[in-house]
């Protein structure tokens, strides 16, 4: 019998190769192991996704020619990366990449071009440094320490492992000192790798381990018979702002930990999370790797390695930590499931929060979907009897819940800035929060100074050449009119490009502009703004270091300040404009407000004096701001539910988003109706095919943009359609492009 491989290359088709596998090599191919194998002219590395035998091979099927290493996958992730291949329509080669390290992925471009990357694995092996640990032998009474041993000892037993290197920044005989206490027997070395990860904090401060409250114990209960029973389980954690759902995933992380078993935690952005990860690092120790983009591919592959032998049981990052390759994997928290960017918008378009419930499904394993605001996908699971809510209906430290008033500007006025976008009552409030030495936030998603440029002459505006949308005047960039899809950018206008006119006027208020008027206003105020364009990677946690030490008193942000982030001097919360999420064209931008607002108003009162909330609004009788005001939950949830049923919009229907794209306008709207008859010829009644439709943003880097729409409630019939389409996209124009976008979040 022949041994055949079915390999996933890196290539953009969504089928595996087979290859025929050398008796020589037989012995060393399994699943997840990396294979180097002809493919064309150029030689390939694949990944073994399935094997099998056969009397007669094919006398056409090429030989695998190098097998490189041990497995680079387990072969359950294998298998669960094949899934997603089938549900999304994506290559299998593209998929399997998203789980292996990057220096796997220079490997492959070192063996089609030879010559350019001479060094592609050199120099990775991870680099060893000196720790030192407490033991459990407690120094004799009449034991006299040296001040720098007392303190390294001190030091040492308060935060736990520290490597002796960082200890000489505090204390400048840090080593003799470490070394005199392990001679003593009060402390013990051991040489780790180094971790690469600016995202480590040497020491992190231990936190009390706190009593849970009735609540948080029955959640904390219900998940560890869970895990004890092995037989995997989906559970909803509903929980306030401020309830305390990191402290019941603790809970659980330790019950996995204590059965043996490993732990991936997924956050939206880990860029904004610096607190949550400084919390697991205290609690955890050294025992947490952090995956984010900040890391180089070198650090990457050292983080990836460590947990792929086993060094490490609890792995949190971004969506992409989905797949690391942890080894029994008995735990999968997605932490405020709700936030849209779980949902991968370029290359394999997968939902992270879907597919970790597959694949702790697949491994027996508990998955927790942990929000205050929880999608309504989410709770739809619960009404099928899919998965369990666990409720959190207060706050951990039994703070109030903030008072949420509405202003409604239709009847309020200005304040003295003159600007009604800081209306009076808004005003007042701030100056009171100053005045008692408290922090406010101010909530405004939309960045920049002014969100466009008019001319008061003939009305036009100032727009992108190569997108459909409107330049965003940045102040602090040089002056410059800019395209935030694009990068177009262009030194601010004297002239309007249409009539010659000189008369050019900024329009509405972005964050830049609310900074600058606030800072005029209380010019004693220490006011930071906190968007994409001042805050990435460190800067963020630069910042909001600066608010948890109370060296802000305002901070402007977009939704980035609505993120998780616990900081106990904020009583003030105002939403500058809570109309501008409502009126978005997408079915869920009621679901999506209602998140938002609920999310920001969250950050005020968490400490000890009550917080405020003041949603600025045209519209104060949507329900979605109502909702809002009463904080409840469930109110909304069930009046959209029932919208949604009406509408047949998920969860009571499945959608299918196909995108196609060109730079010629007539040709590209061809091809969307030719994928158009080929998904009506398949639908039949148990599809509706809606479209081709221009999108809401017409051309977008100068290209050209139709949508066709696909919606069922047989997730099968609906599947074949897609399928269909995706078969019909190769014989699409050259230039022409289109993406089928399975379960889509974002409609523009």
């Amino acid at each position: 019998m022949t041994v055949i491989a079915e390999l996933a290359l890196p290539v953009p088709l969504a089928h595996t190769f087979s290859y025929v596998v050398p008796p020589h090599l037989v012995a060393r191919v399994q699943k997840g192991v990396r294979c180097v194998c002809p493919f064309r002219s150029k030689k390939l590395v694949g990944v073994v996704v399935a094997l099998r035998e056969e009397e007669v091979p094919d006398p056409k099927l090429k030989s695998i020619a190098q097998v490189l290493g041990e497995p680079s996958l387990p072969e359950d992730l294998v298998d669960f990366l094949r899934d997603i291949a089938g549900y999304y329509l994506a290559p299998i080669g593209e998929v399997v990449r998203l789980a292996l390290p990057p220096m796997d992925r220079v490997t492959e471009q070192a063996l089609q071009e030879p010559s350019l990357f001479p060094d592609a694995t050199r120099g990775v092996a991870p680099r060893k440094v000196q720790w030192v640990l407490p033991t459990d032998g407690a120094p004799p009474a009449d034991l006299k320490l040296s001040a720098q041993q007392a303190g390294v000892l001190a030091h040492v037993r308060s935060v736990g492992a520290s490597q002796v290197a960082r200890l000489e920044q505090t204390w400048k005989s840090a080593r003799a000192a470490t070394a005199k206490l392990v001679e003593l027997g009060l402390l013990r070395f051991e040489e780790r790798e180094r971790p690469d990860d600016p995202f480590f904090r040497e020491g992190a401060e231990k936190e009390p381990v706190p009593t849970l409250t009735e609540a948080q114990d029955a959640a904390a209960q219900a998940i560890r018979g869970a895990i004890a029973d092995g037989k995997g389980h989906t559970f909803l954690l509903r929980g306030v702002t401020g309830s305390g759902k990191t402290e019941v995933y603790f809970r659980a992380i330790e019950d996995t930990k204590a059965s043996g078993r490993s732990t991936i935690v997924l956050v939206p952005e880990i860029a904004l999370t610096p607190q949550l990860v400084a919390r697991f690092r205290g609690r955890f120790g050294d025992d947490v790797a952090v995956l984010h983009s900040g890391l180089t591919p070198k650090e990457r592959l050292g983080m990836w390695s460590r947990l792929r032998s086993g060094q490490v049981d609890v792995v949190i990052g971004a969506r992409s930590a989905l797949f690391a390759p942890v080894a029994k994997l008995g735990l999968l928290v997605v932490d405020e499931e709700h936030d849209p960017s779980f949902k991968q918008e370029e290359g394999v378009r997968y939902q992270a929060r879907d597919m970790a419930i597959l694949r702790a499904h697949r491994g027996n394993a508990v998955a927790i979907l942990g929000s205050a605001t929880p999608s309504l996908e989410t709770e739809y699971l619960v009404i099928e009897g899919k998965a369990r809510v666990l409720e959190l209906p207060t706050r951990a430290r039994a703070q109030e819940l903030p008072e949420v008033r509405v202003i409604d500007l239709r009847k309020t006025g200005p304040g003295p800035t003159g600007d009604k976008r800081i209306s009076l009552p808004l005003h007042r409030a701030l100056e009171d929060a100053l005045a008692r030495g408290e922090q406010s936030i101010l909530f405004l998603n939309r960045r920049g100074f002014s969100p466009s440029a008019r001319c008061e002459a003939c009305g036009k505006h100032a727009e992108c050449p190569n997108c459909s949308v409107a330049l965003t005047y940045h102040k602090r960039r040089g002056s410059t009119l800019r395209c935030h899809y694009c990068d177009y950018e262009i030194p601010m206008l004297a002239n309007c490009t249409h009539c010659g006119s000189g008369e050019i006027a900024l329009e509405g208020i972005g964050t830049e502009r609310l900074e600058e008027t606030l800072s005029a206003a209380f010019p004693t105020a220490r006011v930071a703004r906190l968007d994409r364009d001042v805050a990435s990677g460190k800067e963020v946690e630069k910042i909001l270091t600066r608010v948890r030490n109370r060296e802000v008193d305002i901070l402007v942000g977009t939704q980035m300040v609505t993120k998780g982030h616990d900081l106990p001097a904020v009583t003030l919360v105002g939403v500058i404009n809570a109309d501008a999420a409502l009126s978005i064209p997408d079915f869920r931008a009621a679901e999506r407000a209602f998140h938002l607002m609920v999310q920001v108003a969250g950050r005020a009162g968490r400490g000890d004096a009550k917080g405020r909330v003041l949603i600025q609004t045209y519209d104060p009788d949507h329900p979605a701001i109502k909702a809002a005001v009463r904080h409840d939950v469930r109110a909304f949830t069930e009046r959209e539910m029932e919208a949604r049923k009406e509408l047949l919009y998920p969860p009571y229907a499945r959608l299918v988003l196909v995108r196609v794209d060109g730079p010629d306008e007539a040709e590209t709207l061809g091809a969307a109706r030719l994928l158009a008859e080929v998904a009506r010829r398949v639908a039949g009644n148990a599809v509706e095919v809606v479209g081709p439709a221009p999108a809401p943003l017409t051309r977008l880097k100068a290209r050209f943009r139709f949508r066709l729409m696909l919606r069922g409630q047989s997730r099968k019939h609906l599947r074949d359609v897609a399928r269909a389409v995706y078969a019909a996209m190769a014989d699409l124009p050259r230039k022409v492009h289109a993406t089928v976008d399975i379960d889509p979040v974002q409609f523009l």
